[in-house]
């Protein structure tokens, strides 16, 4: 990865892409202007779906040439740290909510050379994440509840992203958030704090391979809003 700046990042989920073609997929919204490639890894435990597992991170490794941000919906995390690795992640996310030992799993993610990020759902205090500041590199808010992408954004949780920046002052952290971005909410997600947008169906919708332009127009649209 690059060296940290705060610019502000668009992060597709392939969670809305087409299934049966990644690879493409992934090149298209590159080429379209996304920062970062975003993969939603669910287990059906931690969250009331099934997603990916580090097979599908491998597979699409060699096609990102950007940032791939993946975010582990599982528990236990610690078992899989050294797959995602393996399998090309760069950042790997956790939730604090999964396990009893979040600072052993983080310092674990940067031990095999990835960056850390942790991850909130929406009923979990802000404060919980406090002593982790100087183990991540990365603060998740989901802003919906996990599980299922095209939800409806939680505009409580925009207070919770404006502490969390305040709590992070000068740290090299990012700040993402996830679950019903688009060019509505980018910009009170953005005026609250965050540096990274996770937005699924916001950027899919109405595109394709064959007509990727519209992811493009889509991305477009969400950075406009987010930098108003």
């Amino acid at each position: 990865m690059t060296a940290f700046d705060r610019t502000l990042k668009i992060a597709p989920s392939i969670l809305s892409a087409d299934f049966a073609a990644f690879g493409a997929e992934v090149r298209a919204i590159e080429a379209q202007g996304a920062d970062w490639v975003h993969v939603d890894v669910m287990d059906g435990h931690f969250v009331p779906n099934i997603t990916f597992g580090p097979q599908l991170v491998r597979a699409i490794r060699p096609h990102v040439k950007t940032v791939m941000d993946v975010h582990l919906m599982i528990a236990p995390v610690d078992p899989y740290i050294d797959a995602f690795a393996d399998a090309g992640a760069d950042i790997l996310t956790a939730h604090v909510e999964a396990g009893p030992h979040i600072h052993r799993t983080l310092q674990a993610i940067r031990g095999t050379g990835m960056k850390a990020g942790v991850a909130l759902n929406p009923g979990t205090p802000v404060e919980a994440v406090a002593p982790l500041l100087d183990d991540v590199d990365l603060v998740l808010v989901m802003t919906v509840n996990p599980g299922f992408g095209g939800q409806k954004f939680l505009h409580p949780m925009l207070d919770k992203i404006a502490a969390l920046r305040a709590m992070i002052g000068d740290r090299e952290i990012h700040v993402e958030v996830d679950g019903g971005v688009d060019a509505k909410t980018a910009p009170l997600v953005a005026r609250a704090g965050a540096d990274a947008l996770v937005a699924g169906s916001a950027v899919f919708r109405g595109g394709s391979v064959k007509a990727a332009s519209v992811y493009g127009e889509n991305i477009a649209a969400i950075r406009a809003a987010a930098q108003t």
